[in-house]
């Protein structure tokens, strides 16, 4: 922390176990301890309010007629409430887009195209389309930096999905882990990495898209 050299040695900041050890921090001097107090307090009452925020929405989603597709977007790693509803809300019935690169291309998630003299050239992406639904991909694309596997959180939203729409999940998870590892390994800046990763997630929400309809 700063010039003190305080350091927390748990592995997730701001869980309740993070919370704790902040709470049993007394630094040097007075004015120190104010700022570093103030700064705490601030980080808890955003928290609680995007936690009310996400509340609201979990509410008004229930009764949203495209809540089963919601639903269904969450049991892939990364999209949470919040995620999946930015993308239903910014995008629509997914079965509009024929391809899962049509949906790609809507994203702005493509990379552009530069021809010369008989060759062809990839660039950085188009970011064309709908930037929110974008950043949610993006988002969401960095869960899967880390190895495959159903966490208990995961589980709880993947309750009563049907067991098509948890295939395309646990495939995406095989396939998006390999794919940023891979990635990372090969030393790819971090930033294209996840876009790449974003570009195939979006391909994984399509297909679950097409599974699932509006009540």
């Amino acid at each position: 922390m700063g010039t003190n050299d305080i350091r927390y040695v748990g592995k997730t900041a701001w869980t309740p176990a993070h919370q704790r050890w902040i709470a049993r921090l007394k630094l040097p001097h007075a004015t120190q301890q104010i700022a570093f107090e103030e700064y705490a307090q601030a980080v808890q009452e955003a928290t609680a309010r995007i936690q009310r925020l996400t509340d609201a929405i979990a509410q008004a989603v229930s009764t949203w007629r495209w809540q089963p597709v919601v639903a269904a977007l969450q049991a892939m790693r990364g999209v949470q409430l919040i995620h999946a509803v930015r993308i239903v809300a910014e995008l629509g019935d997914l079965t509009r887009f024929d391809t899962p690169r049509a949906m790609m291309g809507f994203l702005g998630l493509v990379p552009t195209e530069h021809s010369s003299g008989g060759k062809r050239a990839q660039g950085a992406i188009t970011k064309a389309g709908n930037s929110s639904a974008r950043r949610a991909m993006v988002e969401a694309a960095w869960a899967y930096q880390h190895p495959a596997r159903i966490t208990p959180i995961i589980a709880r939203r993947q309750d009563g999905v049907s067991k098509a729409v948890l295939d395309i999940a646990w495939k995406a998870q095989l396939r998006l882990c390999a794919r940023f590892r891979k990635l990372a390994i090969r030393g790819v800046n971090r930033n294209k990495l996840v876009v790449a990763v974003a570009r195939e997630l979006a391909g994984f929400v399509w297909a679950i898209g097409q599974q699932v309809r509006p009540v």
